[in-house]
């Protein structure tokens, strides 16, 4: 097990994943700047809206995520930073009371005729704020958790465009 305190840099990500999506970088983009539409991909990550007045993918926009770890639950906002089409979708998370938590990044790249999608998770949550995070969400291993939810994640959006291009 990742000891979180010893994770916590704004210089290394905390957990990265790629894989190779039979889809063209538009086509992918689409999916993962539509953080509704993503909840069904995600583990902890169940449902989303935008909030804000916002109700698509651009800077500036925010977004409110529901996530769950057996019976716990909480609650992120999350501030769109980067939304480049086919290209870049970042956004960086928060606690509802402000707490900062992390920095999500999805870069997608041409490869063949397909995508490859790389998703890099950056902690920002304060040092303080550790042990409130490990009991609202349940998981002393953050580093970890993020590491098989993103792998998760990454097989089931492959999936869902494998399985759209055979029907």
């Amino acid at each position: 097990m990742t000891n979180p305190r010893d994770k916590l840099t704004y210089t290394e990500p905390l957990a990265v994943g790629e894989v190779a999506v039979d889809a063209p970088p538009e086509e992918v983009y689409r999916l993962v700047s539509d953080p509704v539409a993503m909840a069904q991909f995600a583990e902890e990550f169940y449902k989303a809206r935008w909030i804000r007045g916002a109700t698509e993918a651009a800077v500036g926009n925010w977004f409110s995520g529901s996530n769950r770890n057996g019976w716990r639950r909480w609650v992120t906002h999350a501030e769109i930073v980067e939304a480049e089409p086919g290209h870049r979708f970042a956004y960086r998370v928060r606690t509802p009371f402000f707490v900062p938590i992390s920095r999500w990044e999805y870069d997608i790249a041409a490869d063949g005729d397909g995508s490859r999608l790389t998703v890099t998770n950056w902690l920002r949550v304060p040092r303080w704020f550790v042990p409130f995070a490990i009991f609202i969400t349940g998981q002393p291993d953050r580093a970890g958790t993020n590491l098989s939810n993103i792998d998760t994640t990454l097989q089931r959006v492959k999936q869902h465009f494998e399985t759209r291009r055979a029907a």
